[in-house]
């Protein structure tokens, strides 16, 4: 990236805001995983080593930089030397195969990439078929695949200078959606950080113009004991923790991670209590529901686990039900956001709910200060029209797609000289002014001339007690066009019969929405984040019908 009037010394950026916090508290907590932590001087100082790797190999600005890593304190030290050399992280799914990990590499332009052993063998495979990528890096020790360098090792190299940088220097959020190839979301550090007012609110401040400003804040905050302990539950190559990682840190907070690949909600609160974690980040019912089972089965062998540090848990992406939320304040008080955002679109809406307040039904939530909803011909819904439409944000906002023009345009439009965020998600507006979510136009199921969204039959069949997990899929019908079917689990030793569950489902939402068929599955698949992943159900859904 071409230097601009906004490339200095004091630019609000990641990475010269980091710098900041570690030279004013260096002996405060930055980054842990499972038991072990680092301070801030240790954070700064490992990833001025990376950096300075990634000078040697000539990696500068605008460089990208890909991070094929699971959770760990890795994943930040990479991220925080790319930003330091003014380069782009880009998250890499870890559970993409060979061709899907070339195509995000070439998609990336990457010239980097930070990859974990246990992934190797993938990598080894793409490694010809990438011949841009200038710097491979093994994480986690083993033998080292042909052309890679240790991770460790590069810890030997030099710090990287620090240097003066831009608050529009990039990063990278790939978002698979629902449909399609995975395309990279390019948000600058400015507008990233400009989606932080609930951050510095609790200190009467606006959001900061420098990175000076920004160290200020930070150590207002630690004096005041408000600093944001985080457990980024969910991965970070997804934007649910990633970004709430990104903020926590920016207030010198700590962010802590989970050493197992596989959700253990028992790990979860052992290191929440270890930690004194006061935030837990999380993605819906896939995340509570072993979260409170945890809990409970604690409580009845007499060994509960401390919740005292717990001020809150945000979720964001899939469905939070009602009901769970209601059982973690039995378990303690605290303030639960169901946060309805996306890659393209950070805060459009939400949900709050505390102890002894009335609960929003559950897919019930409050518009955001920048946010509205817009009929697909550009008109503002109004509340109470019975008209649906999409959510759009004209708050902070990221450039667009990489290397996406078309699609750019599509999500971003210009209506009547303001800039939106139109990421997908449809919605209805109540009287009151709160919306329902309805779910992604782009898995709508049109079944006899009426649209039909997949979250919101979702919502109803996961009300159903012996429902573990759902996912609802659109099937070729001759007569309606397409048929609603929802692939299910099955809570173990349930005999509950499949039209059981589609009448409880009519009991919450209209007929014609209900599932046709249950589809039974023992082993149900999710993206690593929790979010749905429709590609898989529908193959499945497919598969158990012959359709």
């Amino acid at each position: 990236m071409a230097a601009t009037d906004n490339q200095r010394t004091d630019a609000v950026n990641f990475a010269t805001i980091w710098e900041g916090i570690a030279d004013a508290l260096p002996d405060k907590d930055a980054t842990a995983h499972g038991t072990r932590s680092h301070d801030w001087a240790t954070f700064e100082h490992r990833a001025a080593c990376l950096a300075g790797a990634l000078e040697g190999a000539g990696i500068g600005a605008d460089d990208k930089v890909a991070l094929f890593l699971f959770n760990g304190f890795e994943y930040e030290e990479a991220q925080f030397a790319a930003f330091k050399q003014r380069a782009v992280p880009c998250n890499v799914n870890y559970r993409y195969l060979a061709d899907e990990l070339a195509y995000l590499l070439d998609n990336a332009d990457a010239k980097v990439l930070f990859f974990d052993t246990s992934l190797a063998d993938r990598v080894e495979t793409v490694r010809q078929r990438c011949p841009d990528v200038r710097l491979w890096v093994q994480v986690g020790g083993g033998q080292l695949i042909d052309g890679a360098v240790a991770y460790d090792d590069l810890m030997a190299h030099d710090p990287a200078d620090r240097i003066p940088r831009c608050g529009d220097d990039l990063w990278f959020l790939y978002t698979g959606g629902t449909t399609g190839n995975p395309k990279a979301v390019m948000w600058p550090h400015d507008q990233m950080i400009a989606n932080m007012v609930a951050h510095y609110r609790v200190l009467d401040r606006d959001i900061p113009t420098t990175a000076t400003e920004a160290v200020d804040a930070a150590i207002e905050l630690h004096a005041r004991n408000r600093t944001t302990r985080l457990l980024a539950a969910a991965p970070l190559m997804h934007g649910t923790s990633g970004i709430n990682a990104l903020h926590t840190l920016t207030t010198a907070g700590l962010v802590a991670t989970l050493t197992s690949r596989s959700f253990d909600p028992d790990e979860l609160w052992t290191t929440v209590a270890h930690h004194r974690l006061t935030m837990l980040t999380i993605v819906g019912e896939a995340f509570a529901r072993p979260m409170l089972d945890a809990l409970d089965r604690a409580e009845a062998a007499g060994r509960p686990h401390d919740l005292s540090s717990v001020f809150q848990i945000i979720s964001s992406g899939v469905m939070w039900s009602q009901e769970s939320k209601m059982a973690f304040l039995d378990h303690k008080p605290m303030t639960l956001l169901d946060s309805l955002g996306s890659s393209e679109s950070v805060g459009q809406a939400m949900q709050l709910t505390r102890k002894n307040e009335t609960v929003a039904d559950t897919g019930r939530f409050s518009l955001g200060p920048t946010t509205q909803v817009i009929t697909d011909d550009g008109r503002l819904v109004e509340p109470g029209s019975g008209e649906i439409g999409r959510l759009a944000n004209r708050g902070p906002n990221p450039l667009g797609y990489y290397k996406d023009p078309a699609k750019t345009d599509e999500t971003f439009p210009t209506i009547d000289g303001i800039r939106w965020s139109i990421p997908g998600d449809y919605a209805s507006v109540e009287a009151d002014g709160t919306i329902t979510l309805l779910g992604r136009g782009s898995v709508c199921i049109n079944s006899g001339g009426e649209k039909i969204y997949p979250e919101e039959v979702e919502e109803a069949v996961k009300t159903h007690p012996s429902v573990l997990d759902c996912n609802v899929v659109g099937l070729p019908d001759d007569r309606w066009g397409q048929s609603v079917n929802a692939v299910v689990a099955i809570e173990p030793g349930s005999d509950v019969a499949d039209e059981d569950i589609i009448a409880h489902a009519r009991t919450r939402i209209a007929a014609y929405k209900a599932p046709k068929r249950i589809l039974r599955v023992d082993d149900f698949v999710r993206s690593p984040n929790g979010k749905s992943d429709y590609q898989w159900a529908k193959s499945v859904a497919e598969k158990l019908t012959g359709l």
